[in-house]
């Protein structure tokens, strides 16, 4: 299926330099997902092409910056995850026309784009079945790996939706960021083993007596994590909730101790 890839260099997260892929699927009656902002390369890729629907994998304002313009400006049908319509209207300011939810088929003219539901990353968050291949946002990443932080980041969610793209074999990803995944069984299985592993040594330093969050963050991590100390944090507490809901630990959202 034609999926046509723009990345779009953003302004609204803390990492400014880093850019957010678009994506155009079709030409005659196209979709456009995830326009994190504004840009020349945008503009001439809309410009060639008739895009009647506009849908988000989440509502992060690195992936929907440019949502409010583009809808404008084509006129496009605008899609927002079912329940969620009024996060997506307070993240974009525009008014969904139509809900999503998993199964839902969007139709271009290169066939139907179907939604699967893959949270984790952001509870909303949804991945794009085109063909074979996946627009799947924040879901993986070709190197190093996706933020999945509490109170927004749910692992346990995020790790049941990466099984789920796993068994589904796509030829392709389209991630949110950097470049086109053109292994994804691999790729997603380096994505889960580097969860585990982190799960285990959050577990380990509970274990080894380290009961505040701050101090679980420093025994789990061997590298100096002072640079990205607050989402360093959020990845612990995240893993902490999962354990605890696997009653591995007890955790009361402040201290953690292995369970009597």
């Amino acid at each position: 299926m034609d999926v046509f890839r723009v990345p779009v260099s953003n302004t609204v997260v803390e990492t400014p330099g880093e850019s957010t892929n678009a994506y155009i699927v079709g030409t005659d009656s196209a979709l456009l997902v995830d326009p994190g902002g504004e840009s020349d390369e945008l503009d001439a890729a809309i410009a060639d092409r008739a895009v009647d629907h506009i849908a988000v994998t989440h509502h992060h304002p690195d992936h929907v910056a440019g949502i409010s313009r583009y809808a404008a400006e084509t006129g496009a049908t605008v899609w927002a995850r079912r329940g969620r319509e009024q996060s997506f209207r307070a993240a974009t300011g525009v008014v969904p026309d139509r809900t999503l939810r998993c199964g839902t088929a969007i139709e271009t003219d290169a066939g139907h784009v179907r939604v699967l539901e893959t949270p984790g990353h952001a509870p909303e968050h949804v991945s794009f079945a085109a063909g074979d291949s996946h627009l799947v946002g924040d879901l993986a990443v070709a190197s190093g790996s996706v933020v999945v932080g509490a109170p927004e980041g749910d692992m346990r969610a995020y790790l049941g939706s990466l099984r789920r793209v796993y068994v589904r074999a796509p030829a392709t990803l389209y991630p949110g960021h950097g470049s086109v995944i053109d292994a994804p069984q691999a790729t997603v299985r380096r994505l889960i083993d580097h969860r585990r592993e982190r799960e285990h040594s959050v577990l380990s330093a509970v274990e080894a007596g380290a009961a505040s969050l701050p101090e679980i963050t420093d025994a789990a991590y061997e590298k100096d994590v002072s640079d990205v100390r607050r989402l360093a944090e959020a990845t612990v507490k995240a893993h902490l909730e999962k354990l605890a809901v696997e009653k591995q630990v007890v955790w009361d959202g402040t201290h953690a101790s292995v369970p009597e």
